[in-house]
């Protein structure tokens, strides 16, 4: 497929931020990305901005075609490549969006560049830039609540956002049990210990208190099923709205109860020794 060259200024703008003095790359890595993509080093006496700038710049000239421009985003987005700084990633791939968007681009989460409808205003560039996901990442939620929404919160859309997060709780549940029910059914079958260990326990059950904490945790888990997925499951968009702050409180709430889930003690599994 070939990339139609991009504006100037949309160079200008990449090379801003990936060159960024305090949160780009170095001046070693501009290098190394450049010659990795075999895109010649014009300007190693400027700043990283103007360097990396009239390289894409030149790239793009030699091509008659943005692939080459194109490729270095990807290369220098590869995920692989952010494996343990996965707050910049998004941060900056979310500055990028806000450019790319002005020529009907678009940088997924994989790293991989997509086509979607072009921009004609930083507002229309800046709401397909995920201000959502960078305040979800600012308030540091769970990195399960970003994997399942990775589409989602992407083009801010808040409905199916809350209803895949909502999802990824049953699911880790169902991983962490083995169990194959859904919904209620689900909660009681593993977290229930009336008349059985439970599979999953939030702490060892011995008091009172201890066991409030279990059964709150339950009726947390069918109050977020009860009033978030299976109205989003079931309801039009049109007529089931989430602003979004709203949408930042409940995926935060979704968050508390992964970590929960991640804490939780597998009691079954111990109790028949096989934890």
């Amino acid at each position: 497929m070939t990339v139609p060259s991009f504006d100037l200024a949309v160079i200008q703008s990449i090379a801003n931020i990936l060159g960024d003095t305090e949160h780009g790359f170095t001046g070693t890595e501009i290098g190394n990305l450049l010659q990795e993509c075999r895109i010649p080093d014009l300007s190693l006496c400027t700043t990283k901005r103007i360097r990396l700038s009239e390289a894409l710049h030149h790239k793009q000239n030699l091509d008659k075609c943005g692939n080459g421009v194109a490729g270095f985003i990807e290369h220098a987005m590869n995920p692989a490549r952010h494996f343990d700084s996965q707050e910049w990633f998004e941060e900056t791939r979310t500055k990028l969006n806000q450019v790319l968007a002005f020529a009907a681009l678009q940088l997924a989460e994989n790293g991989k560049l997509r086509q979607t409808a072009v921009a004609e205003t930083h507002a229309e560039a800046a709401a397909r830039a995920s201000t959502l996901r960078t305040n979800l990442v600012a308030r540091k939620v769970h990195p399960d609540v970003l994997r399942y929404c990775r589409e989602e919160l992407l083009v801010d859309n808040y409905f199916h956002a809350v209803f895949e997060a909502t999802k990824s709780v049953a699911e880790k549940i169902r991983l962490r049990t083995g169990l194959p029910s859904d919904g209620a059914d689900l909660i009681d079958q593993a977290f229930s210990f009336k008349s059985a260990v439970p599979h999953l326990a939030l702490n060892s059950l011995q008091t009172e208190s201890e066991q409030s904490e279990q059964k709150g945790f339950i009726n947390l888990l069918k109050g977020l099923f009860g009033t978030f997925r299976n109205t989003t499951a079931h309801a039009p968009k049109i007529t089931w709205e989430i602003e979004e702050q709203d949408a930042l409180d409940i995926l935060s709430l979704v968050s508390l109860v992964h970590r929960r889930l991640d804490s939780a003690i597998q009691a079954r599994a111990i109790y028949e020794g096989r934890g």
